[in-house]
């Protein structure tokens, strides 16, 4: 009897199947034209994204910055009138017709050390382009341009005001019941009854100060803060 043996056929191109798995795993890996223009545009929105973000925080801090100043130079000015007379002691306010003799700075106050009471300051500007060269701290000093390193800037040995900030003083006559409401600077009460009047030296005061600021490449100062307070009357 013969012996039947089998045997296994291999299947047609068997050997050939791996090798296209392999073809379309690698097409699958690929990235098409419109795969890769999505990618740049979400890429370059991210990348606009942060740039936006950074500059929007270094306005930020710039500005927190120049708020501090400001309040800064304000409570200076604030600090600098807060012990003086609201008129001068000696002469005082006086009306003569429909003029008020004795507000703002007296004969011989041509500094703003010689400003002896708060009406003296009425319209005074301490910076560039006003009446004194630079905005003043509470001593009354001019306060000076500082260096990298935290020292004042002398120039032909002078020492330079601080520079681009300004400090804007208005002195106002309110009326005593309602601070809001500005007075002229010659008002006065008549006496009425029992209520002896109120001469032009006897009502309240309201100062402002805007803080102003112009950077090397601004065309105008900008005001930065406006601080107000009352000087009340005796």
């Amino acid at each position: 009897m013969g012996v039947s043996r089998s045997r296994t056929v291999a299947a047609p191109h068997a050997s050939l199947a791996p090798r296209g798995r392999g073809a379309r795993r690698s097409a699958r890996r690929a990235f098409t034209l419109i795969e890769t223009a999505m990618a740049v545009v979400i890429i370059g929105v991210g990348v606009v994204a942060m740039v936006d973000a950074q500059q929007a925080f270094m306005k930020s801090n710039a500005w927190s910055s120049q708020a501090a100043t400001a309040t800064f130079l304000a409570n200076e000015i604030r600090e600098y009138t807060r012990h003086l007379p609201r008129h001068d002691p000696v002469t005082g306010l006086e009306v003569d017709g429909s003029t008020l003799l004795g507000w703002g700075p007296e004969e011989g106050e041509v500094t703003h050390s010689d400003y002896d009471d708060v009406d003296d300051f009425d319209g005074v500007l301490f910076g560039a382009g006003g009446d004194f060269t630079g905005p003043i701290n509470a001593a009354g000093a001019i306060i000076p341009r500082l260096d990298a390193d935290g020292n004042p800037v002398v120039i032909e040995d002078e020492v330079q005001p601080m520079s681009g900030w300004s400090q804007q003083v208005t002195v106002e006559k309110v009326n005593p019941f309602d601070l809001a409401e500005v007075l002229d600077d010659n008002a006065m009460d008549a006496p009425s009854g029992d209520f002896e009047g109120r001469g032009p030296g006897d009502f309240p005061l309201r100062v402002t100060v805007r803080v102003l600021y112009q950077g090397p490449q601004d065309d105008e100062a900008a005001e930065v803060l406006t601080m107000r307070w009352i000087v009340p009357a005796n």
